[in-house]
């Protein structure tokens, strides 16, 4: 740089006025004249060569005449400009390179003078054809590419909302109060009725200045009415703050450890659509054996994957897919029944004749599975490795209900809903006794898992009931069981064991799902850090992460629960002829409440008075809010 060369300094233009070693002293405008007649401030200051780029190598007239030259005004400049883009185009090697500040001088000035340079710089900095290279600018070049004809429209289309944004604010309120936006143009504008229909804000302007009601319920209604979704938007996952997506974090291979090779074939058996097996039994002649998935052998408390498993608290169903607690690629690794040998956190239960824990060990095991399906366990529950199973879930059972437990059935649906149509199927759900058989011995493990914690003094996270207070006399059918659920207390989780009067047991814990429950993950965390003599989780700790994941978990269930009822509705909405039949469970003056146990729904119908417990009716659906997620169904029969 000479005396007197144009430099750019904190993206202002300065001049050179001297050199002091290996420092530049800079003159620069520190502050403007004013049109009141301030007059202008000048500063010096010493720079680096890093600290400036070079504009032009000079000399320069001064500091002022670089401030006040226009280059024959703002208007002819621009149109000097623009015909040096359209030249620059019309050539595709230099329609496709940077262009030099001394090159765009050259191609729209016809010089590059030091005078003229800063308000070259200025303007073409400032022009939609121009795109200043910063790249270029970094290494002390000054060097500009050409904007495309579509990214030119696209600036000026912005420039023009930004300079027009209130009236096209109120264009698209109006035609937002109609009901009929311009899409996919107004899609934006909805973006923050979307965010507030999905609780991802608590409050929302769109809705407050078209007169729509802030709630979740107006701004669900008002994005189905505009298009912005379709009424199969499933939204209830999202509100509640999970993700469609399975967890990511990877669990890696099951680490070497000893193991007890556990001899003979356990069973695992669930349904045909299942592909998590996660538990597996067995009886040896002495001993039953419940075997379980075991992802704490790579999962430790406070790890990444651990905290992860806490905040989604459990695997996610919904019609639509799974959402898993633990990545997708644990199941080939801990599901059990998916390789030839399978490892296990087992649960050796020694019974007696009246099916009483006598004795409840925990081992590290291998173990060979052979996966069965309900149906398969049904038609063969006769045969000699089963047969033993069924008995000891009978026995069980019998002892429970002695015991007070208490035993209701309710019906449940299987729905299913194709990705691509969105088509909703509804099926019943078979309850089978070897369903039952599976149930009963999971009760097993979990109580003699919590016998075995209590045992051994292990902080552990026991689950109770208190016992329901029923009526002297309950009705039959539906009607009665849908009393009983009336009935029942809710269940509580801590670190103080307590009977589970629901299951006629005296202690109790879930130990039998790791992979889709956080409660059994931690429980196994404990478990194993016990049996391998290392440091046990302290109660206070302990409490702290079974509140945290029993939260998590009671807000998926209601993220599941609302998630059905949405396709239920759905289904309703495709099959609008359809006819229901339903028993009326309950009364409440003249109005009776149906189940539609075909739907596993209930029914609340008016002026009644003439229906009777566990009457049969036959509905058929009259009206369906989806936002508000209600039903109005009429009885035709």
């Amino acid at each position: 740089m000479n005396k007197l060369s144009v430099v750019l300094y904190k993206n202002q233009p300065a001049v050179v006025n001297d050199r002091d070693g290996d420092k530049y002293i800079i003159k620069f405008c520190s502050q403007p004249a004013t049109p009141s007649g301030k007059k202008a401030v000048y500063g010096e200051q010493k720079v680096r060569e890093k600290d400036v780029v070079l504009l032009h190598e000079g000399p320069c007239s001064s500091l002022e005449a670089v401030l006040t030259c226009d280059c024959g005004g703002a208007e002819s400049l621009n149109a000097k400009l623009l015909e040096a883009y359209e030249l620059l185009m019309s050539d595709e090697t230099t329609a496709n390179e940077a262009v030099s500040l001394s090159d765009l001088a050259e191609n729209s000035l016809g010089s590059f003078k030091a005078d003229q340079v800063w308000a070259l710089y200025s303007s073409a900095s400032s022009n939609l054809h121009f795109q200043l290279c910063q790249d270029s600018l970094k290494n002390g070049e000054v060097c500009f590419t050409l904007r495309s004809a579509e990214e030119i429209e696209a600036l000026n289309k912005k420039q023009y909302e930004k300079e027009h944004e209130s009236e096209i604010r109120a264009a698209f309120i109006s035609r937002l109060k109609a009901r009929k936006l311009d899409l996919p143009d107004d899609a934006k504008f909805m973006g923050e009725v979307e965010a507030f229909g999905l609780c991802k804000t608590d409050r929302c302007r769109v809705l407050a200045d078209a007169g729509v009601p802030q709630t979740i319920e107006a701004a669900h209604r008002l994005l189905i009415d505009t298009g912005i979704w379709d009424f199969t938007k499933n939204p209830y996952p999202t509100r509640f703050g999970f993700s469609f997506d399975s967890a990511k974090d990877q669990l890696g291979a099951m680490p070497e450890e000893d193991r007890y090779d556990v001899p003979g074939i356990a069973y695992a058996i669930d349904s045909e659509h299942s592909a998590d097996p996660d538990d597996a039994v067995a009886f040896d002649g002495e001993y039953l054996w419940v075997h379980i998935a075991d992802p704490a052998s790579s999962v430790g408390p406070g790890s990444k994957i651990d905290i992860a498993a806490r905040d989604r608290g459990t695997t996610l169903y919904i019609p639509e897919g799974t959402s898993r607690m633990l990545c997708e690629s644990c199941l080939e690794d801990y599901a059990l029944g998916l390789k030839e040998d399978s490892h296990a956190l087992s649960f050796r239960i020694k019974l007696d004749d009246e099916s009483q824990i006598e004795e409840c060990q925990v081992f590290k095991t291998n173990v060979k599975v052979k996966r069965l399906t309900y149906k398969y366990a049904e038609e063969h529950k006769e045969d000699a490795e089963l047969k033993p199973l069924f008995e000891i879930a009978r026995k069980n059972r019998q002892r429970r209900e002695k015991n007070g437990a208490i035993t209701i059935q309710m019906p449940e649906v299987n729905i299913s809903v194709d990705k691509e149509t969105k088509k909703v199927t509804i099926e019943p759900e078979d309850r089978l006794e070897s369903n039952e058989m599976i149930a009963e011995l999971m009760i097993l493990a979990g109580e003699g898992a919590a016998r075995f914690a209590f045992k051994n003094q292990i902080p552990f996270m026991f689950i109770s009931q208190e016992a329901p207070d029923f009526p002297d006399s309950l009705p039959e059918g539906w009607a009665g069981q849908f009393a009983r659920i009336k009935c029942m207390r809710k269940r509580s989780v801590g670190i103080t064991p307590a009977p589970h009067a629901g299951l006629g047991v005296s202690f109790y814990s879930q130990v039998t799902s790791p992979l889709r429950r956080y409660g059994d993950l931690i429980s196994h965390e404990q478990l194993r850090a016990f049996i391998n003599g290392r440091h046990l989780i302290a109660k206070d700790d302990m409490l702290e992460r079974v509140a945290a994941g029993d939260a998590a978990s009671i807000a998926a269930k209601k993220a599941s629960r609302q998630s059905e009822t949405h396709w239920k509705l759905v289904y309703l909405l495709q099959n609008p002829d359809s006819e229901y039949e339903a028993f009326c469970i309950d009364r409440r003056g003249n109005d009776a409440l149906f189940l539609i146990p075909s739907l596993d729904m209930q029914a609340t119908l008016h002026n009644c008075s003439d229906v009777n417990l566990n009457d049969a009716a036959v509905l058929k659906m009259s009206k369906v809010d989806i936002p508000e997620q209600k039903v109005d169904f009429s009885r035709i029969r």
